[in-house]
């Protein structure tokens, strides 16, 4: 058995544990990085990035549908034709680019990446099991990265026609017949994108809206978009099991018993932080519920053991999980690092898409805090108008006395882009007046957020 030393050992490759090594390797941090899977984790191998390349090969796919007759842009194209198999193929051409991409990076920072299943026999060692035998690693420091994973219904099990996103994102042909157990962001985005390439499909979901996570105001425009798409979605139904021949759902609605006709049965109802498996009962770990508990400098109860990401819980997003990590190799690195963020962009790329960043309206209010809010349409941007996207619009919510910027949120196609700028907005403490008082460029969405600022104001221009 070999038994490398190291000042700081990252379980986990994930956008999290990857950033933390990167960033300790520009320190000169002593790092070695250990995962069992390909380098980038879930996100970066079968989630974020692979979802998006599905999402955008779906996109293009209803873009020359649309064009298969006239259209009142003047193009008419013929009927388009679709192989899964080769989008399949380019999406994990992608995947394969930037997961040599961030080895590439470690490497070129002098931190060594080990691939094994890691199992904590101490709070400062570590066995790593490889293909070569077990390597036990001790550490100064130990950064417990090691994510989430989906959540299974213990009635339905992924396997043979159910699957999870992974399976979704790896399937040859798109199921005639589509139902999806879960109106939450993975399970719209990946529904939205197989109702585009073809599938006939059925969203199931225990509440009584989509996306709960949003507010009403926001979701309706995709609700609409569902309606269009001929996407079916049941509320207040729950997922029952499979019927005795595998080709249904079935499901239960107000005390009935219903069956969906599905070929694959999609199951998003959540993520659950990766706790076990790795050793956590060898050591002293304080928990918050389901994930590791960690205070502002994600330090866990033991000494030296830090944790990042989703195994800390909420919000699960990867962009938290890197800020997380490169605050945490410059703590190791002697740097005076806390956790003070004012907002952390959430989006939802559905179509249209949405983005979330700080405090909605009634979040707000129920902080008790007295609030201007307003939205502008895209219906009145220029730029909407050319790219047939006037769906949707941005909205500000800012404090009533001092015009502090509390949230803003948007909904309409590609505003993602946008949240850069109000996740900027928020962290800098702007005011209504200094982001209306910036020139932003003409034709773009972005007048949007200024015109949004200008109607809380009371005086937009272009409404």
């Amino acid at each position: 058995m070999t038994e490398p030393a190291c000042k700081l050992l990252i379980i986990g490759g994930g956008p999290g544990g990857y950033v933390c090594g990167i960033r300790a390797g520009q320190l000169g941090i002593d790092t070695i990085v250990v995962d069992a899977e390909a380098l980038g984790g879930t996100c970066l191998n079968v989630g974020c990035i692979p979802s998006k390349a599905i999402i955008h090969a779906a996109d293009e796919f209803e873009k020359a549908t649309h064009f298969a007759n006239s259209s009142v842009l003047g193009i008419s194209a013929g009927k388009p034709k679709l192989d899964l198999s080769k989008t399949v193929a380019w999406k994990d051409g992608v995947v394969k680019r930037l997961t040599a991409g961030v080895g590439g990076l470690l490497k070129k920072n002098k931190v060594k990446a080990i691939k094994g299943w890691a199992t904590f026999v101490d709070g400062k060692t570590v066995d790593v099991n490889t293909a070569d035998g077990v390597t036990r690693i001790r550490a100064e420091n130990v950064v417990i990265a090691t994510g989430s994973a989906p959540v299974e219904l213990p009635f339905m099990t992924f396997g043979g026609n159910v699957i999870s996103s992974t399976g979704a994102l790896a399937l040859d042909a798109p199921p005639k017949n589509f139902a999806i157990v879960g109106a939450g962001y993975i399970g719209l985005e990946l529904g939205i994108a197989f109702a585009k390439f073809g599938s006939k499909v059925t969203v199931i979901e225990a509440m009584d809206r989509i996306l709960p996570t949003y507010d009403a105001e926001l979701t309706k425009p995709v609700a609409k978009r569902l309606k269009d798409l001929g996407v079916a979605v049941i509320l207040g139904a729950k997922a029952k099991g499979l019927s005795k021949d595998g080709k249904a759902l079935e499901i239960e609605q107000n005390g009935k018993a219903e069956t969906v006709p599905a070929d694959k049965i999609l199951v998003t109802v959540g993520r659950k932080p990766l706790t076990e498996g790795w050793g956590r009962e060898k050591l002293v770990l304080d928990m918050d519920g389901r994930h590791l508990k960690i205070n502002d400098r994600c330090e866990t109860s033991m000494r030296g053991v830090y944790a990042i990401g989703d195994v800390t819980g909420e919000p699960m997003l990867a962009h938290r999980a890197m800020a997380q990590g490169e605050m945490v190799a410059e703590i190791i690195a002697g740097h005076n690092r806390r956790w003070d963020k004012r907002a952390i962009p959430a989006i939802c790329f559905t179509d249209p898409e949405i983005v979330a960043c700080g405090l909605s309206p009634d979040e707000a209010k129920a902080q008790g805090v007295k609030i201007k809010t307003a939205n502008f349409p895209f219906s009145a941007n220029g730029r909407a108008m050319t790219m047939e996207a006037e769906e949707g619009f941005v909205r500000v919510v800012a404090r009533e006395d001092n015009h502090l910027l509390l949230g803003v949120q948007a909904v309409g196609r590609g505003v993602s882009e946008l949240s850069a700028a109000f996740g900027l907005a928020l962290e800098m403490g702007a005011r209504l007046e200094d982001v209306a008082g910036a020139i932003h460029a003409h034709p773009t969405q972005g007048e949007a957020l200024q015109e949004a600022m200008l109607r809380t104001l009371g005086h937009a221009l272009h409404i």
